[in-house]
């Protein structure tokens, strides 16, 4: 196909990957998270309802003859739009494209708590039912740390609002981003937060440190230091341990993380998630670290695949190879490696 008649944002979550993307903003309005270069150097600006409706019309023609069950707003903060714009933007979108079943967004809880009950209800009777919401940390002090511009009071209370208005929400989580020095509050404080909320979803991401991120910044001026990947499925752990009361789906989903088969559904398979970490973590440390390499080179995708003698050997050899190069730098490249998957 090809260039588009229409706006696209850089950015989707995974989930989306298959869905009707519509943008309602440009940037992010903070735009000053430490881990984050997604909207670096892109100045933010809401767009018009007349502008939107305009792509929407003008995507329809483009995808004429394709059906899309899916819809994702982007970029960062549809919330910013005024309710009842949006819920004008929400049935519009719906009567251009009426094979749509879910429309989804980032929910920033900064604006998410500017709505009334009422109106998020709105919102969500209009169309749109599914959130996506980057927590990133229950810890007050890790969230200050990376200027994340919310409390964890506040994320708790724009998750529940958004739950009683009927929506789907789900809860995203950066293992690593308390470093060495917060793993264990980051890990307890946030499974606090999630048992509170209760959302329906939850996804875990890995810390990988961004070029020119404010992060970056941090560790060279030794405030942030990287945990190992072992540190980091210990970290993991004590979330999962520390996450009761809760109906949510848990879910490693992403490239970056370690252990992709973890996942599964609270209550029932918190047992089972608990002793994928186990596993880990008990593995000798030459089979531990040839994993590790193995997942971060892609050539393993989950645990069972170390069971391969022919991989195990293929990742052996490399390992060998990265250690006479590069010694006592094994952790540096690990996360090297995770910092190279957007």
């Amino acid at each position: 196909m090809h260039t588009p008649p229409f706006e696209l944002g850089p950015i989707r979550p995974v989930d989306e990957a298959e869905s009707l993307l519509i943008r309602t903003t440009r940037g992010c309005p903070w735009n000053r998270c430490a881990f984050c270069v997604n909207y670096k150097d892109m100045q933010f600006s809401l767009r018009s309802l007349d502008e939107i409706k305009r792509d929407i019309a003008a995507a329809a023609q483009y995808y004429a003859g394709e059906t899309f069950e899916t819809c994702f707003l982007q970029d960062g903060d549809s919330f910013l739009m005024k309710t009842a714009e949006l819920v004008e933007l929400l049935s519009f979108l719906k009567t251009t494209f009426p094979t749509l079943k879910r429309i989804s967004s980032y929910g920033r809880a900064q604006t998410m708590i500017r709505k009334s009950a009422q109106e998020m209800q709105a919102i969500c009777l209009a169309g749109l039912t599914k959130l996506y919401c980057g927590m990133e940390s229950g810890s007050d002090t890790v969230l200050k740390k990376v200027n994340k511009g919310v409390t964890a009071a506040d994320i708790a209370a724009a998750g529940r609002r958004a739950k009683e208005a009927g929506m789907s929400i789900s809860e995203f989580i950066i293992l690593g981003l308390g470093g060495q020095e917060l793993w264990e509050e980051h890990a307890r404080e946030t499974a606090g937060v999630l048992s509170g909320i209760n959302p329906h979803f939850i996804r875990v991401l890995t810390i990988g440190v961004k070029p020119g991120s404010g992060l970056e910044r941090q560790m060279e001026a030794g405030e942030y230091t990287l945990q190992t990947e072992k540190n980091i499925i210990e970290e993991q752990r004590l979330l999962i341990e520390n996450l009761n009361g809760i109906t949510s789906h848990y879910a490693n989903h992403h490239a970056v993380d370690l252990l992709m088969e973890a996942r599964g559904q609270f209550p029932r398979d918190k047992p089972r998630l608990l002793a994928i970490m186990d596993r880990y973590l008990s593995l000798p440390e030459e089979d531990r670290l040839n994993f590790t390499l193995g997942k971060r080179l892609g050539i393993y995708q989950q645990l069972d695949d170390m069971n391969s003698a022919q991989l195990h050997k293929q990742v052996a050899a490399r390992l060998r190879t990265l250690r006479a190069d590069y010694p006592g730098r094994l952790e540096e490249i690990f996360h090297d490696l995770r910092a190279q998957i957007v």
